[in-house]
């Protein structure tokens, strides 16, 4: 249906993410907070998206940069207070953007006070909020699960003489979704900002919620099967199918649950991060069909390492259609966990272009990271200027993720690029300031003005946002397909490549749509399309009268 409602506005929508530390700094002491944020959000407005996800700026010890939280209902004084977020949420509102927030769930702080009671004893009132299990007999961990940081998935906890289970960090503690208090506790949280007045979140590690509760050791992965979407080659998280430590069909009871919570608001959303290597698709499929969990997820497919072919997005999407035609997909090709993707897959500023494009064009929502509308790519460190733990642990075989975390630059002229007058919490990118919007705002030809023109189109035409996928065709080459929508009917065909490659238009009058984005090239009366490297046609069916 082409009629959107108030609660249909995240189908199809664009979505931008922020990393709060890094974004804008207001007080000069090197972290951006959430004044940072509301200078901001006409930029981001001017942009043309639909929402804002912020990661995480709850109170949180920062082991893992707000990722471990130690108060859910509580502001980090490093982002400012809960007035500060009052007055950007009431900014972007009255800017027409949504704000959607990042709700780690699966795990907390071990300063969380719900864990500090529940490793005092084995009987007090929150002795089962986490995931506690006795030694084998050995005294070894009770079965082979591994951390994604690295190192077994348990930690010894001597005052209680057990256990408990981290899939991260060992000072983030997984929470006990076996435990029906612990989602009751967990619906409070969500409660308390959707009644604050956010307009969704952002679920972080949505299927790591809940664990098998016979704490059944995981499988091995043979060479040929691993994957390295989630983890780095060096880190032996890879070398395991993870049957047991997350993915249990339990966990769409308590999604089941959350969905009942935001249907009792106008226009709420879920968007769920789907991590793993696997079988990602398959629970994408699960946890967005019909109206009972999350209302798009987003899984690894185009955050690895693997280049966008043309033959790669074709198997995807037609895997997406088996395992989630009832789903709905969110598509991302950076964020703050990976390496900025022009960098991933070593993009020329055309290739760029062309991929957030394609991104506009493709089913399903997008969400764009901070920096890429402006061309940004992985920023180098030296090891001393590391801060991600998990960089920290690999190195040099893996050097984190702060290299896509490092501040946004906004004048090219001015000290850290504009971001902060104080010392940055990470070094500000010399390769970064020449791509300041300062720079490019304004500028035709630029990759925010790109980026701009792309999000346009997509608002432009209801068939590139909700449309169905049809007829999508791979070569070597070129990916074809086309959107339709109420009878509007939109071709796209893209060149993936360095070399030019001549096309054919299928049968029918086509228009190439107003917008004339950079390299797009208009097809001649005949049947025949000649694209250079890294250009595409996008064109509107006319149809008969």
């Amino acid at each position: 249906m082409s009629k959107m409602t108030p609660n249909d506005w995240w189908k199809g929508s664009v979505i931008y993410q922020i990393y709060p530390r890094s974004y804008q700094d207001t007080n000069n002491d090197g972290v951006g907070d959430l004044n940072g944020i509301a200078k901001r959000l006409s930029y981001i407005r001017d942009l043309g998206v639909d929402a804002v996800w912020i990661s995480p700026f709850f109170q949180s010890p920062m082991d893992d940069f707000g990722y471990d939280v130690s108060d859910y209902c509580a502001i980090d004084p490093m982002f400012g207070s809960m007035q500060d977020f009052d007055k950007m949420l009431a900014k972007a509102h009255s800017l027409g953007l949504k704000v959607m927030i990042d709700l780690v769930l699966s795990h907390s702080s071990d300063q969380h006070p719900w864990f500090a009671q529940s490793r005092l004893s084995r009987d007090n009132e929150r002795s089962d909020w986490y995931v506690w299990a006795d030694p084998q007999p050995d005294g070894t961990p009770p079965n082979n699960w591994l951390s994604i940081f690295g190192g077994s998935a348990w930690q010894w906890e001597s005052t209680r003489e057990q256990y408990y289970l981290h899939n991260f960090l060992s000072s983030q503690p997984d929470l006990n979704f076996h435990c029906s208090e612990v989602q009751g506790a967990l619906l409070d949280v969500a409660r308390f900002w959707l009644d604050k007045g956010v307009d969704g979140f952002r679920l972080d590690t949505i299927n790591f919620y809940v664990h098998d509760k016979q704490l059944r050791s995981n499988p091995a992965l043979s060479p040929e099967q691993r994957n390295e979407s989630i983890a780095p080659s060096v880190n032996p998280y890879n070398y395991q199918n993870h049957l047991y430590s997350k993915n249990q069909p339990e966990n769409l009871v308590f999604l089941k649950r959350l969905r009942t919570l935001l249907d009792q608001y106008e226009g709420r959303t879920l968007l769920g991060e789907v991590g793993d290597a696997q079988y990602g698709l398959e629970i994408l499929g699960q946890y967005t069909a019909g109206n009972q969990g999350a209302h798009m997820c987003y899984a690894f497919e185009f955050l690895q390492s693997r280049c966008l072919t043309p033959d790669w997005i074709s198997t995807t999407f037609a895997r997406l259609q088996d395992v989630a035609a009832d789903g709905w997909a969110c598509w991302a090709f950076s964020n703050h966990d990976v390496m900025r993707h022009i960098s991933r897959w070593d993009l020329s500023q055309q290739a760029a272009k062309c991929h957030s494009t394609l991104m506009m064009t493709m089913r399903g929502s997008a969400c764009i990271y901070q920096g890429e509308e402006l061309g940004f790519t992985e920023a180098k460190l030296p090891f001393h200027a590391l801060q991600d733990p998990y960089g920290i642990e690999f190195w040099p075989e893996f050097n984190g993720r702060d290299g896509c975390r490092t501040p946004m630059v906004w004048d090219a002229q001015a000290n850290n690029g504009g971001f902060s007058n104080g010392n940055a919490w990470l070094p500000v990118s010399d390769d970064h300031l020449h791509k300041a919007p300062s720079n490019q705002v304004g500028i035709a030809g630029s990759m925010y003005s790109h980026y701009q023109q792309a999000i346009a189109m997509r608002h432009a035409y209801p068939a590139l946002a909700r449309g169905e996928l049809l007829d999508m065709q791979a070569s070597d080459r070129t990916l074809g397909f086309q959107r339709e929508l109420d009878g509007q009917i939109i071709y796209c065909i893209f060149n993936l490549s360095e070399a030019p490659v001549q096309v054919d238009m299928p049968a029918g009058e086509w228009q190439v749509i107003e917008q004339k984005l950079d390299g797009l090239v208009v097809p001649e009366t005949g049947e025949k399309v000649m694209l250079n490297a890294w250009h595409y046609v996008i064109a509107l069916q006319i149809l008969e009268k």
